[in-house]
């Protein structure tokens, strides 16, 4: 099988589990700590990595050893400082403005053309496991994978705890004929890698989604439905928003790439960020969907709320009227009066409450056939 042909079974896994047993596309443990932000530096020759000769290679050796022998060097980053970035933005030619969005970070996605290099960020999504959703759950996290993608070189620099590209570099060494490719080949495995997690994380607020709809809708006592908390419903839109916030600036990016001849991206590889493309708007259409959903939602359970408060009133209006039958009877025949119709009948008492109770009883039959009690 070909290169091209293998492309998507090597950046994505063969098969997903659930969000909701693991934790998806990435990695939820950091890399273990180091002196430097430097989480990994490699240089690739034919699409295999080379031997470093047992240490680690510093990127100003990786470059040198590019430059002499050629290939390219891909250099992994976890949030530098801009004293630590400072000297491979130097040597890398990297652009200022670039440099000060990879180091501050809290960008939203783009893609950025310069002389000799693409700056492209991606806003990376995990889904945190909950038990149920409540107004205070935490449900979707965000991070920042920046890249810089050159001739010669391939930058990564990641912000936040999640988003780890250690698996996805392993599986690209598995397959020296995609990698071999170049920098291109690693940009378009990321952002397939971080918009299949999107659409993971999608399913998972899907499920979210349809969990409080069900609750909003459910029968409660009586068979009248039983709502929700507000707060529930107005978290989960607080998420979709901050998932949207990943994912609607992200489709231009790709659009670009797979659209536009950019000589940093090998003709064999830009149609397949065409694909990447689609997925980011399918998901974007998910998300508008979920807002849209939960909008519907939200004034669906507060026109309940709305529904049983009138029903509350309508039965208190109606014992208030069942209550005001006797309470004006004693009233009448409470005042001081020397001459009162009956007041002195042997039967006046009984007779008069027989007809307040048959009244009040007439008029709470009236009421419950209507609905009101």
């Amino acid at each position: 099988m070909s290169m091209i042909r293998d492309l998507r079974a090597v950046v994505r896994p063969a098969s997903r589990i659930s969000l909701r047993k693991e934790s998806g596309p990435y990695e939820t443990s950091r890399e273990r700590a180091a002196a430097t932000a430097v989480v990994d530096c490699a240089v690739y020759r034919d699409g295999r990595r080379q031997d470093t000769g047992g240490g680690p290679l510093s990127p100003q050796d990786a470059m040198r050893r590019v430059r002499r022998d050629g290939g390219f060097v891909w250099i992994g980053l976890h949030e530098p400082t801009e004293a630590e970035f400072a000297g491979i933005a130097a040597e890398f030619g990297l652009h200022p403005l670039a440099v000060e969005d990879a180091v501050q970070a809290h960008q939203r996605p783009k893609l950025e053309r310069y002389d000799d290099s693409l700056f492209t960020v991606f806003k990376t999504v995990h889904y945190l496991d909950h038990d149920r959703v409540s107004s205070t759950s935490e449900i979707v996290e965000t991070g920042e994978v920046m890249c810089f993608t050159g001739r010669d070189f391939f930058i990564t620099v990641r912000h936040g705890g999640q988003g780890s590209l250690r698996a996805l570099r392993h599986r690209l060494q598995d397959d020296p004929e995609l990698l071999a490719k170049g920098p291109s080949a690693v940009l378009h495995a990321i952002a397939d890698h971080v918009v299949d997690g999107y659409i993971a994380v999608a399913d998972a607020l899907q499920d979210d989604i349809d969990e409080v709809e069900t609750k909003v809708f459910s029968p409660g006592r009586k068979g009248t439905p039983r709502g929700t908390d507000a707060g529930e419903i107005y978290q989960l839109k607080r998420e979709v928003l901050e998932f949207k916030r990943a994912v609607a600036p992200l489709l231009r990016p790709m659009q670009l790439l797979s659209e536009r001849p950019m000589r940093l991206i090998d003709p064999e590889i830009q149609k397949y960020f065409r694909d990447v493309a689609d997925h980011v708007a399918r998901v974007q259409e998910q998300v508008i969907g979920f807002d849209e959903l939960l909008n519907s939602i939200l004034q669906a359970n507060l026109a309940q709320a709305s529904v049983a408060q009138n029903e509350d009133m309508r039965k208190i209006t109606s014992w208030a009227a069942i209550i005001a039958v006797p309470t004006m009877v004693c009233g009448v025949y409470g005042m001081n009066f020397d001459y009162m119709p009956e007041t002195h009948w042997k039967y006046g008492y009984p007779v008069v409450l027989g007809v307040t109770v048959a009244i009040c009883l007439g008029i709470h039959r009236t009421l419950k056939r209507n609905g009101w009690l």
